[in-house]
């Protein structure tokens, strides 16, 4: 009987935290948009016109606004001249640069999306993702050979490992990165992909 009530239980708090959590970061960015930008709007506007959600609506202009931005090329160019300042400074840089990289990698931009590959290695095959295919981006030591670079992300765990492993032991995949990410992060136990 407590067997069975605590499986429910599980079943339960599994269902509900991937709802809770996404729920709980939807809330906490609308909180922190609303927090920043309200405090500059009670600067500009009179106190008579603002009203609650004004700063987050605020805040969702202003990143659809640097998004548009970004696209006008004096822009982009004004934009990596900051990172390039920002490459420079201690600690900041390795922070600034490993995020940045992450984010580049994930971001919607086809060219940046990473083939979806599985890696044979002593007969097992795990997921990865290529990371890099332009050989002049390597380290000196890894170029001239025939082998490629492949991130492998732990299930249940924020990390992984990158590998420069022989392409022959690599082999396309026909899954898009997120049904890829999404299995192996999870240990493939919802077995479907869900769009």
């Amino acid at each position: 009987m407590f067997k069975s009530i605590g499986k429910t239980f599980l079943t339960g708090f599994i269902t509900l935290l991937p709802v809770i959590l996404t729920i709980y970061l939807l809330y906490w960015l609308a909180v922190s948009s609303e927090d920043v930008m309200s405090t500059v709007l009670h600067w500009v506007l009179p106190n008579a016109t603002y009203f609650p959600g004004l700063g987050m609506i605020a805040g969702l202009v202003v990143v659809f606004i640097v998004g548009l931005l970004m696209k006008a090329i004096l822009i982009r160019q004004l934009f990596s001249f900051g990172e390039q300042i920002l490459y420079r400074l201690p600690l900041i840089k390795t922070v600034y640069r490993a995020m940045r990289d992450l984010f580049d990698f994930f971001s919607p931009k086809e060219e940046n999306l990473g083939q979806v590959v599985a890696v044979t290695y002593n007969g097992m095959e795990v997921i990865g993702f290529v990371t890099q295919t332009n050989e002049q981006r390597l380290p000196e030591s890894f170029r001239g050979q025939d082998k490629v670079l492949v991130y492998i992300p732990m299930s249940y765990m924020i990390g992984g490992f990158t590998v420069f492993i022989p392409s022959e032991h690599v082999r396309p995949l026909k899954m898009t990165m997120e049904e890829a990410m999404r299995f192996a992060l999870t240990a493939g136990i919802t077995g479907k992909n869900v769009s």
